[in-house]
Formats: structure tokens, sequence, C-alpha cells
């Protein structure tokens, strides 16, 4: 194990949290877009063992092992949570379902149950799900294969160095490049996220790489998620935070992303939805503008329309630019 691995796994929690495994981590409804059309979507997460690369290490940024059970769960209590989960679907036209890891893994959720859960929303007009790319082979797709699934991959970085050095991701872009092809001869579409500002990389640095990533990953996706960075507990980005050696992107560095990598991917769906966006954990400016950049950024991926970022502007942004620039300045005579 490497010595970042190591130091990702000394931050973890000696004990894991109690959890209820009959009842899923949470559930809400957001806007989405299907069809054309801006329709409500049902998200459930699902409450199951976690990522096993978590387990084993995990990445940089990801802190949802704080929410995972650590073994497996029961399908009778996976039955409990999809029982509850069914009483709060209002019938909503997308619904996107998350395990804290990957659905199609077989120790996280049964072969039967991603069946039987995939089943239960047959009537959705999208149905999306994560995996590893790990998992996405022909056999695991076969027997949940309908009309209406999406799977989504966190490919975070087309920089197999950016993979390995920065976020420790399991995987390597050829693995990505194979489960996107595995998908398109089964006529899945792919939806994409790809990571805004790992640790140990300058702000223009992250700008460059998530550009580059995103039109890599738009010659294989139906949809790419650009995600920024989120302080989560227990991570190396957060314990990195507390030492005042990180901080989360700027706004305005989601908004430089998308304005220059939409014009280079065509009618590939580019979206971002900041999470803790505003806030000192998540995505954010100097605090005056965090609201109506967000709403741009919403407006944006509603409707792929970059009209909505002209003429927005706060003194800030120079704080920005020259933030970059002093990071750059650093960089060169470290």
């Amino acid at each position: 194990m490497s010595e970042l691995q190591d130091l990702i796994r000394s931050l973890r929690p000696d004990k894991p949290r109690e959890f209820d495994e009959e009842r899923p981590i949470a559930m809400w409804t957001e806007k989405d877009v299907s069809r054309g059309k801006v329709v409500e979507a049902f998200v459930l997460i699902l409450r199951t063992r976690g990522c096993y690369w978590a387990l084993h290490s995990g990445c940089s940024m990801c802190g949802y092992i704080n929410d995972a059970r650590m073994e497996k769960v029961p399908d009778k209590a996976m039955e409990k949570q999809l029982e509850k989960a069914m009483k709060k679907y209002k019938g909503e036209k997308v619904v996107k379902i998350f395990t804290s890891g990957s659905f199609l893994d077989p120790n996280e959720i049964s072969p039967e149950m991603q069946s039987r859960i995939i089943r239960s929303f047959e009537g959705a007009e999208r149905l999306i799900v994560e995996s590893l790319p790990e998992f996405i082979v022909e056999k695991n797709l076969q027997d949940i294969y309908q009309e209406n699934l999406e799977i989504a991959i966190g490919l975070e970085s087309s920089s197999d160095y950016v993979l390995e050095h920065k976020i420790n991701k399991s995987f390597r872009v050829k693995d990505y490049v194979r489960a996107a092809e595995v998908l398109k001869s089964m006529g899945i579409p792919l939806k994409t996220y790809i990571l805004l500002k790992p640790p140990f990389m300058t702000e223009r640095e992250a700008i460059e790489d998530a550009v580059n990533s995103i039109i890599f990953a738009s010659r294989y996706s139906k949809e790419i998620s650009l995600n920024p960075v989120n302080i989560q507990s227990h991570t190396l980005v957060h314990h990195l935070w507390r030492r005042r050696e990180y901080r989360v992107p700027w706004l305005w560095s989601v908004v430089e992303v998308i304005k220059r990598a939409k014009p280079k991917i065509g009618d590939v769906r580019l979206v971002s939805w900041p999470t803790a966006g505003g806030m000192k954990r998540g995505a954010h400016n100097c605090g005056k503008c965090d609201k109506k950049v967000l709403k741009a950024i919403e407006d944006f991926s509603l409707t792929q329309d970059l009209s909505v970022f002209q003429g927005l502007f706060c003194e800030c942004i120079e704080e920005w630019k020259e933030y970059m620039d002093i990071q750059d300045i650093n960089r060169f005579f470290v």
C-alpha cells in the first residue's frame, strides 16, 4: 500500500457509526432534464456496505464511507429500504439511485436485489445508477437492462497521474474506456463525473485538468457532471483544509470550466450541481455573489445556454484572478 493510501486510511474514525440498515441514507427531489424538458427527479441513497475501494483506502476527497454500513446489508434489509423509497416516490420522470459505492457491485447489492430495484422504477424516463468500471461487464448488466437505464462513472480526471497521485482512484483511464465501450455495445447511455480541484493542484491547474477531462469524456458520454470538491469529514482534503493547505474551488472556476468546455463537446450535456455551494466547505466566492453565481450555474445545467453567464460579475473576480497568479508564482519558486 502506498504512503498516500496509508495516510487516507489513517484519517478514518476508529469505529464506524451505528446505522439502521433498513432505512435509506437519504431521499429527496430536485430539478433535472429528461427528453429536453425540466422535470422533477427523485434521488435515493441506499445504505449498503459502501465502496469496496473506500474499505481498502479510498479516494482523497470522498467521505461517503462515513455513511456506509461496512458489512454487507442483507437482502431483507434492502427490501425494507426499497419499500420505504417506493412510499416516497411520486412518479418523478428521473430517478437517481446512489449507494455511496457501486450499484453493480454484488458485494454491495446482490444481483437479485439489483434487478428488483431497477424493475421498481421501470416507469421512469431516466434511471441513473453509479458504478466503478470494474463492475461494468456485460454479464452484470444483462439481468438489469431496461431502456431507461443509464450508468454513471466517476472518472474524475483524464490524467492517470492525477488519478493515482492526487485522487488515489481505484482504476485508470483505460479501464474507464473499456467500461464505456461495454455500455455503448449494449446501448446504455453513460454519464461521467469530472472532479474540479483534487488536492495538490493549483486553481489554474485544476481548471485546465477539468476542461481537458470534460473534452475527453465527451467522446463516450451522453452527459457530464462537473463536481467541484466539497469538504467531507475524515478525508485527505478535510485534513489539508483544516491545516489551511487546501481551499475548495472558487465558483468562478466552475463558471470558467463550463464556458471553456461546453463549446467543445457539441450536444453532450454538461451540468454542475455544486454540493454545499456557497458554504465554507463547498465551492464559493466572496459570499456576496455566491447565490447569483450558483443560480447561473443551475440555469445553465438545466438549459445548456451559456448566455446565462453574460454580465455575471462581482469585484471578487479580481481576487480570484490574483489568487491564481499568486499560486502560480509560489509554484514556480518551489
